[in-house]
């Protein structure tokens, strides 16, 4: 396994070592030692999975703490931009956010701690999405971010007239209004 930094502290891309012969492709998605050496100690405790069609927006979405979530998110299948926005008031990079492909193919996923907003676009025919948290789900815990925030001007790499986006994405407030507590 192989762990990149990216330009946000804290925010790392993991790509495993792939096996490939005539039978298909074996790797390594997740090992909690291989993990604890390259210097990630998250002890995960929640696996949610997600299936979606072309054009589908998913987020931005957090928890506040005390449940907080840092996610593992990698793609089973297709391809999706995957977003994750800094909302740690104290970091030089709050309200920046970082941008990068993930998919069945380059295998790489992407390590979203706690005090980041996170989504996702599908830009191939579909996408399963899988992604480990490190805290369960809690209703009066979450927040999110509007999608089409004009202060974080994200590239969902689609036209955003013609995203599907669930009603309650379409109502997130923007950054500056959000109820983070990071």
């Amino acid at each position: 396994m192989k762990l990149e930094k990216t330009c946000i502290k804290d925010l790392i891309i993991i790509e495993p070592l792939v096996f490939q012969d005539e039978r298909g492709v074996f790797f390594e998605s997740y090992n909690k030692m291989k993990f604890h050496d390259l210097g990630v100690d998250v002890e995960f405790v929640q696996d949610n999975q997600s299936f979606s069609k072309y054009g589908t927006l998913r987020g931005l979405h957090y928890q506040n703490p005390p449940f907080a979530q840092t996610k593992l998110v990698r793609v089973l299948e297709g391809e999706i931009i995957d977003i994750a926005v800094d909302l740690r008031k104290d970091s030089p990079t709050y309200g920046k956010s970082f941008r990068i492909l993930l998919s069945s193919e380059n295998k790489k996923q992407l390590l979203v701690p706690q005090g980041f907003a996170h989504g996702f676009s599908v830009i191939s025919e579909t996408a399963s999405v899988m992604y480990k948290c490190d805290q369960f789900y809690n209703k009066a815990s979450e927040g999110g971010i509007k999608y089409d925030d004009p202060f974080l001007n994200i590239d969902w790499g689609m036209d955003l007239d013609d995203a599907i986006v669930s009603e309650k994405d379409q109502i997130l407030p923007f950054i500056e209004n959000c109820n983070s507590l990071f």
